[in-house]
């Protein structure tokens, strides 16, 4: 398990995906068209601190790589069960389990969280450092996955990861 360094420290997290499709398009146009309101319900959560936005008023305008249908999310949060409610308690979860229908498979490293001190956003270029340090280097204070969350339970059930 990797504990925040301080008490008052949040939990930063990224996570990108290649999209089956543009944004723009009907394959996609389920997920594209919920972006706001998973975003709203994120930002209504206890716990939730903040999140990258770009001009289009969520994220799928940054380019975290040269691929143009890979999107990315950001966000920071009070703590783990802050997040991990969001993400397998909410309607979010009901997405993830649909996200075959509007993904493609990565081979590599799609999602990662880092402790950070209060106040710190991480921009795209940090945030995607932390995706490939947990890449290269596998789970440590760099970044990490649910499994080495403290307290982090629900993802194996969501999951259906055995403990």
């Amino acid at each position: 398990m990797i504990a925040p360094p301080a008490p008052d420290w949040q939990l930063a997290e990224v996570n990108i995906a290649r999209l089956k499709a543009p944004i723009d398009s009907p394959i996609v146009a389920e997920f594209a068209g919920a972006l706001d309101r998973i975003n709203g319900l994120a930002e209504r959560m206890d716990g939730f601190v903040w999140r990258h936005i770009d001009e289009g008023g969520n994220a799928t305008q940054t380019q975290p790589t040269e691929d143009p249908r890979v999107i990315y999310n950001a966000s920071v949060w009070r703590d783990g069960p802050a997040l991990e409610t969001f993400v397998w308690g909410t309607l979010h979860a009901r997405f993830y389990e649909r996200r075959a229908e509007w993904f493609d498979a990565l081979g590599s490293m799609h999602f990662a969280m880092w402790w950070v001190p209060p106040g710190h956003r991480p921009d795209p270029a940090e945030a995607m450092e932390r995706l490939a340090a947990l890449e290269r280097d596998g789970p440590g204070a760099q970044a990490f996955g649910w499994a080495d969350l403290p307290g982090a339970t629900r993802w194996r059930t969501a999951r259906c990861v055995p403990a």
